[in-house]
C-alpha cells in the first residue's frame, strides 16, 4: 500500500503580542526551580516553575504575593514520564537526548507534535500562568534523529511564539544562540543557560538592545567572573545547581 503521508503543520499566525503581555526590561529579579517542594519565599518578581508539577492553586497563590509566573515545559523534547507522553506521534520520535534519562528529541515539523505542544500553551493559560519557558527549542543544532535545519526550526519556534501570544502568554526564548537575530522580534524575554561557559554570552545582547530582559543560569565556574560579564552585559543572572532545586545566589 501506498505509505501515508504527513499531515503538513498548521501555518504560524500573524498574532501581534497584545499589550499586556509581560515583557520585562533588564534588571528584573527571578527565580527557577523545577525541583523540589517550591520555595516561595524568595522576593522576586518573577517566578518559573513546572507546568506539570506546580498546581493552579500555587500559581494563584505566587500571583497574589506579586508575582509574574512563568511555567516551564519541554516543547523539542518527548519526556516519558509526563502525562501527555502518549499523545506523541511515535513516528516523531527521534534520538535520546545525551544525558537525560527518558528524553527524547521530536520532529518539530510534525502536526502532531504541534497539536501536543498547543495543548501545553491551552493548559498554562488554564492554569493562571502568566508566560511560559519552552526548553529544548534547538534540536536543529544538536542530533535529533530527523533531517529538520534551521529554517525549521525558526518557524517552528515563532509558531511558538504566536500561540503563546495568542493565549495572552509571554514567552522566552531558551537558548538557541544561533537564531538570536531571526527571533528576538517574536519572543518577550530570553533565558540561557551556561553562555559565560561556553564564552557566548555577547549573543543574547539584541536582546538587550531591545529593552528585554535577558535571564541567565550558570552551574559551575568562578561566581566573581561570571557576575563581571552579567553586569557588563546588563543580563539577570543567576547561580544555581544542576537539579534546578531551591538554591540560588545572584549577581546583586
Amino acid at each position: 500500500p501506498e505509505p501515508i503521508p504527513e499531515p503538513e503543520p498548521d501555518p504560524m499566525p500573524d498574532v501581534e503580542p497584545p499589550d499586556d503581555i509581560w515583557q520585562p526590561a533588564p534588571g528584573t529579579s527571578w527565580q527557577w526551580q523545577l525541583t523540589g517542594a517550591l520555595d516561595t519565599s524568595f522576593d522576586v518578581a518573577m517566578y518559573d516553575i513546572d507546568l506539570f508539577d506546580v498546581s493552579a492553586n500555587a500559581i494563584e497563590r505566587l500571583q497574589a504575593d506579586g508575582r509574574i509566573v512563568i511555567c516551564y515545559f519541554s516543547a523539542g523534547s518527548h519526556e516519558d514520564w509526563r502525562s501527555d507522553a502518549g499523545d506523541f506521534p511515535r513516528a516523531a520520535l527521534g534520538n535520546a537526548l545525551d544525558g537525560w534519562a527518558g528524553e527524547r528529541w521530536v520532529d518539530v515539523r510534525n502536526a502532531g507534535v504541534r497539536a501536543v505542544m498547543a495543548a501545553r500553551l491551552d493548559l498554562a493559560a488554564a492554569k493562571g500562568c502568566d508566560g511560559v519557558e519552552p526548553d529544548n527549542v534547538d534540536g536543529y543544532d544538536n542530533t535529533p534523529g530527523f533531517n529538520f535545519n534551521g529554517g525549521d526550526q525558526i518557524d517552528y519556534n515563532r509558531w511558538l511564539a504566536a500561540q503563546a501570544h495568542m493565549r495572552g502568554l509571554s514567552i522566552g526564548l531558551k537558548n538557541d544562540l544561533e537564531q538570536v537575530d531571526a527571533l528576538v522580534e517574536h519572543f518577550d524575554w530570553a533565558l540561557n543557560e551556561e553562555c559565560a561557559a561556553w564564552n557566548e554570552c555577547d549573543a543574547l545582547t539584541p536582546f538587550i538592545d531591545a529593552g528585554k530582559a535577558v535571564f541567565h543560569v550558570e552551574y559551575e565556574g568562578d561566581t566573581a567572573a561570571i557576575c563581571r560579564t552579567s553586569n557588563r552585559l546588563r543580563f539577570d543572572t543567576l547561580i544555581k545547581r544542576w537539579d534546578l532545586d531551591a538554591w540560588r545566589q545572584t549577581c546583586d
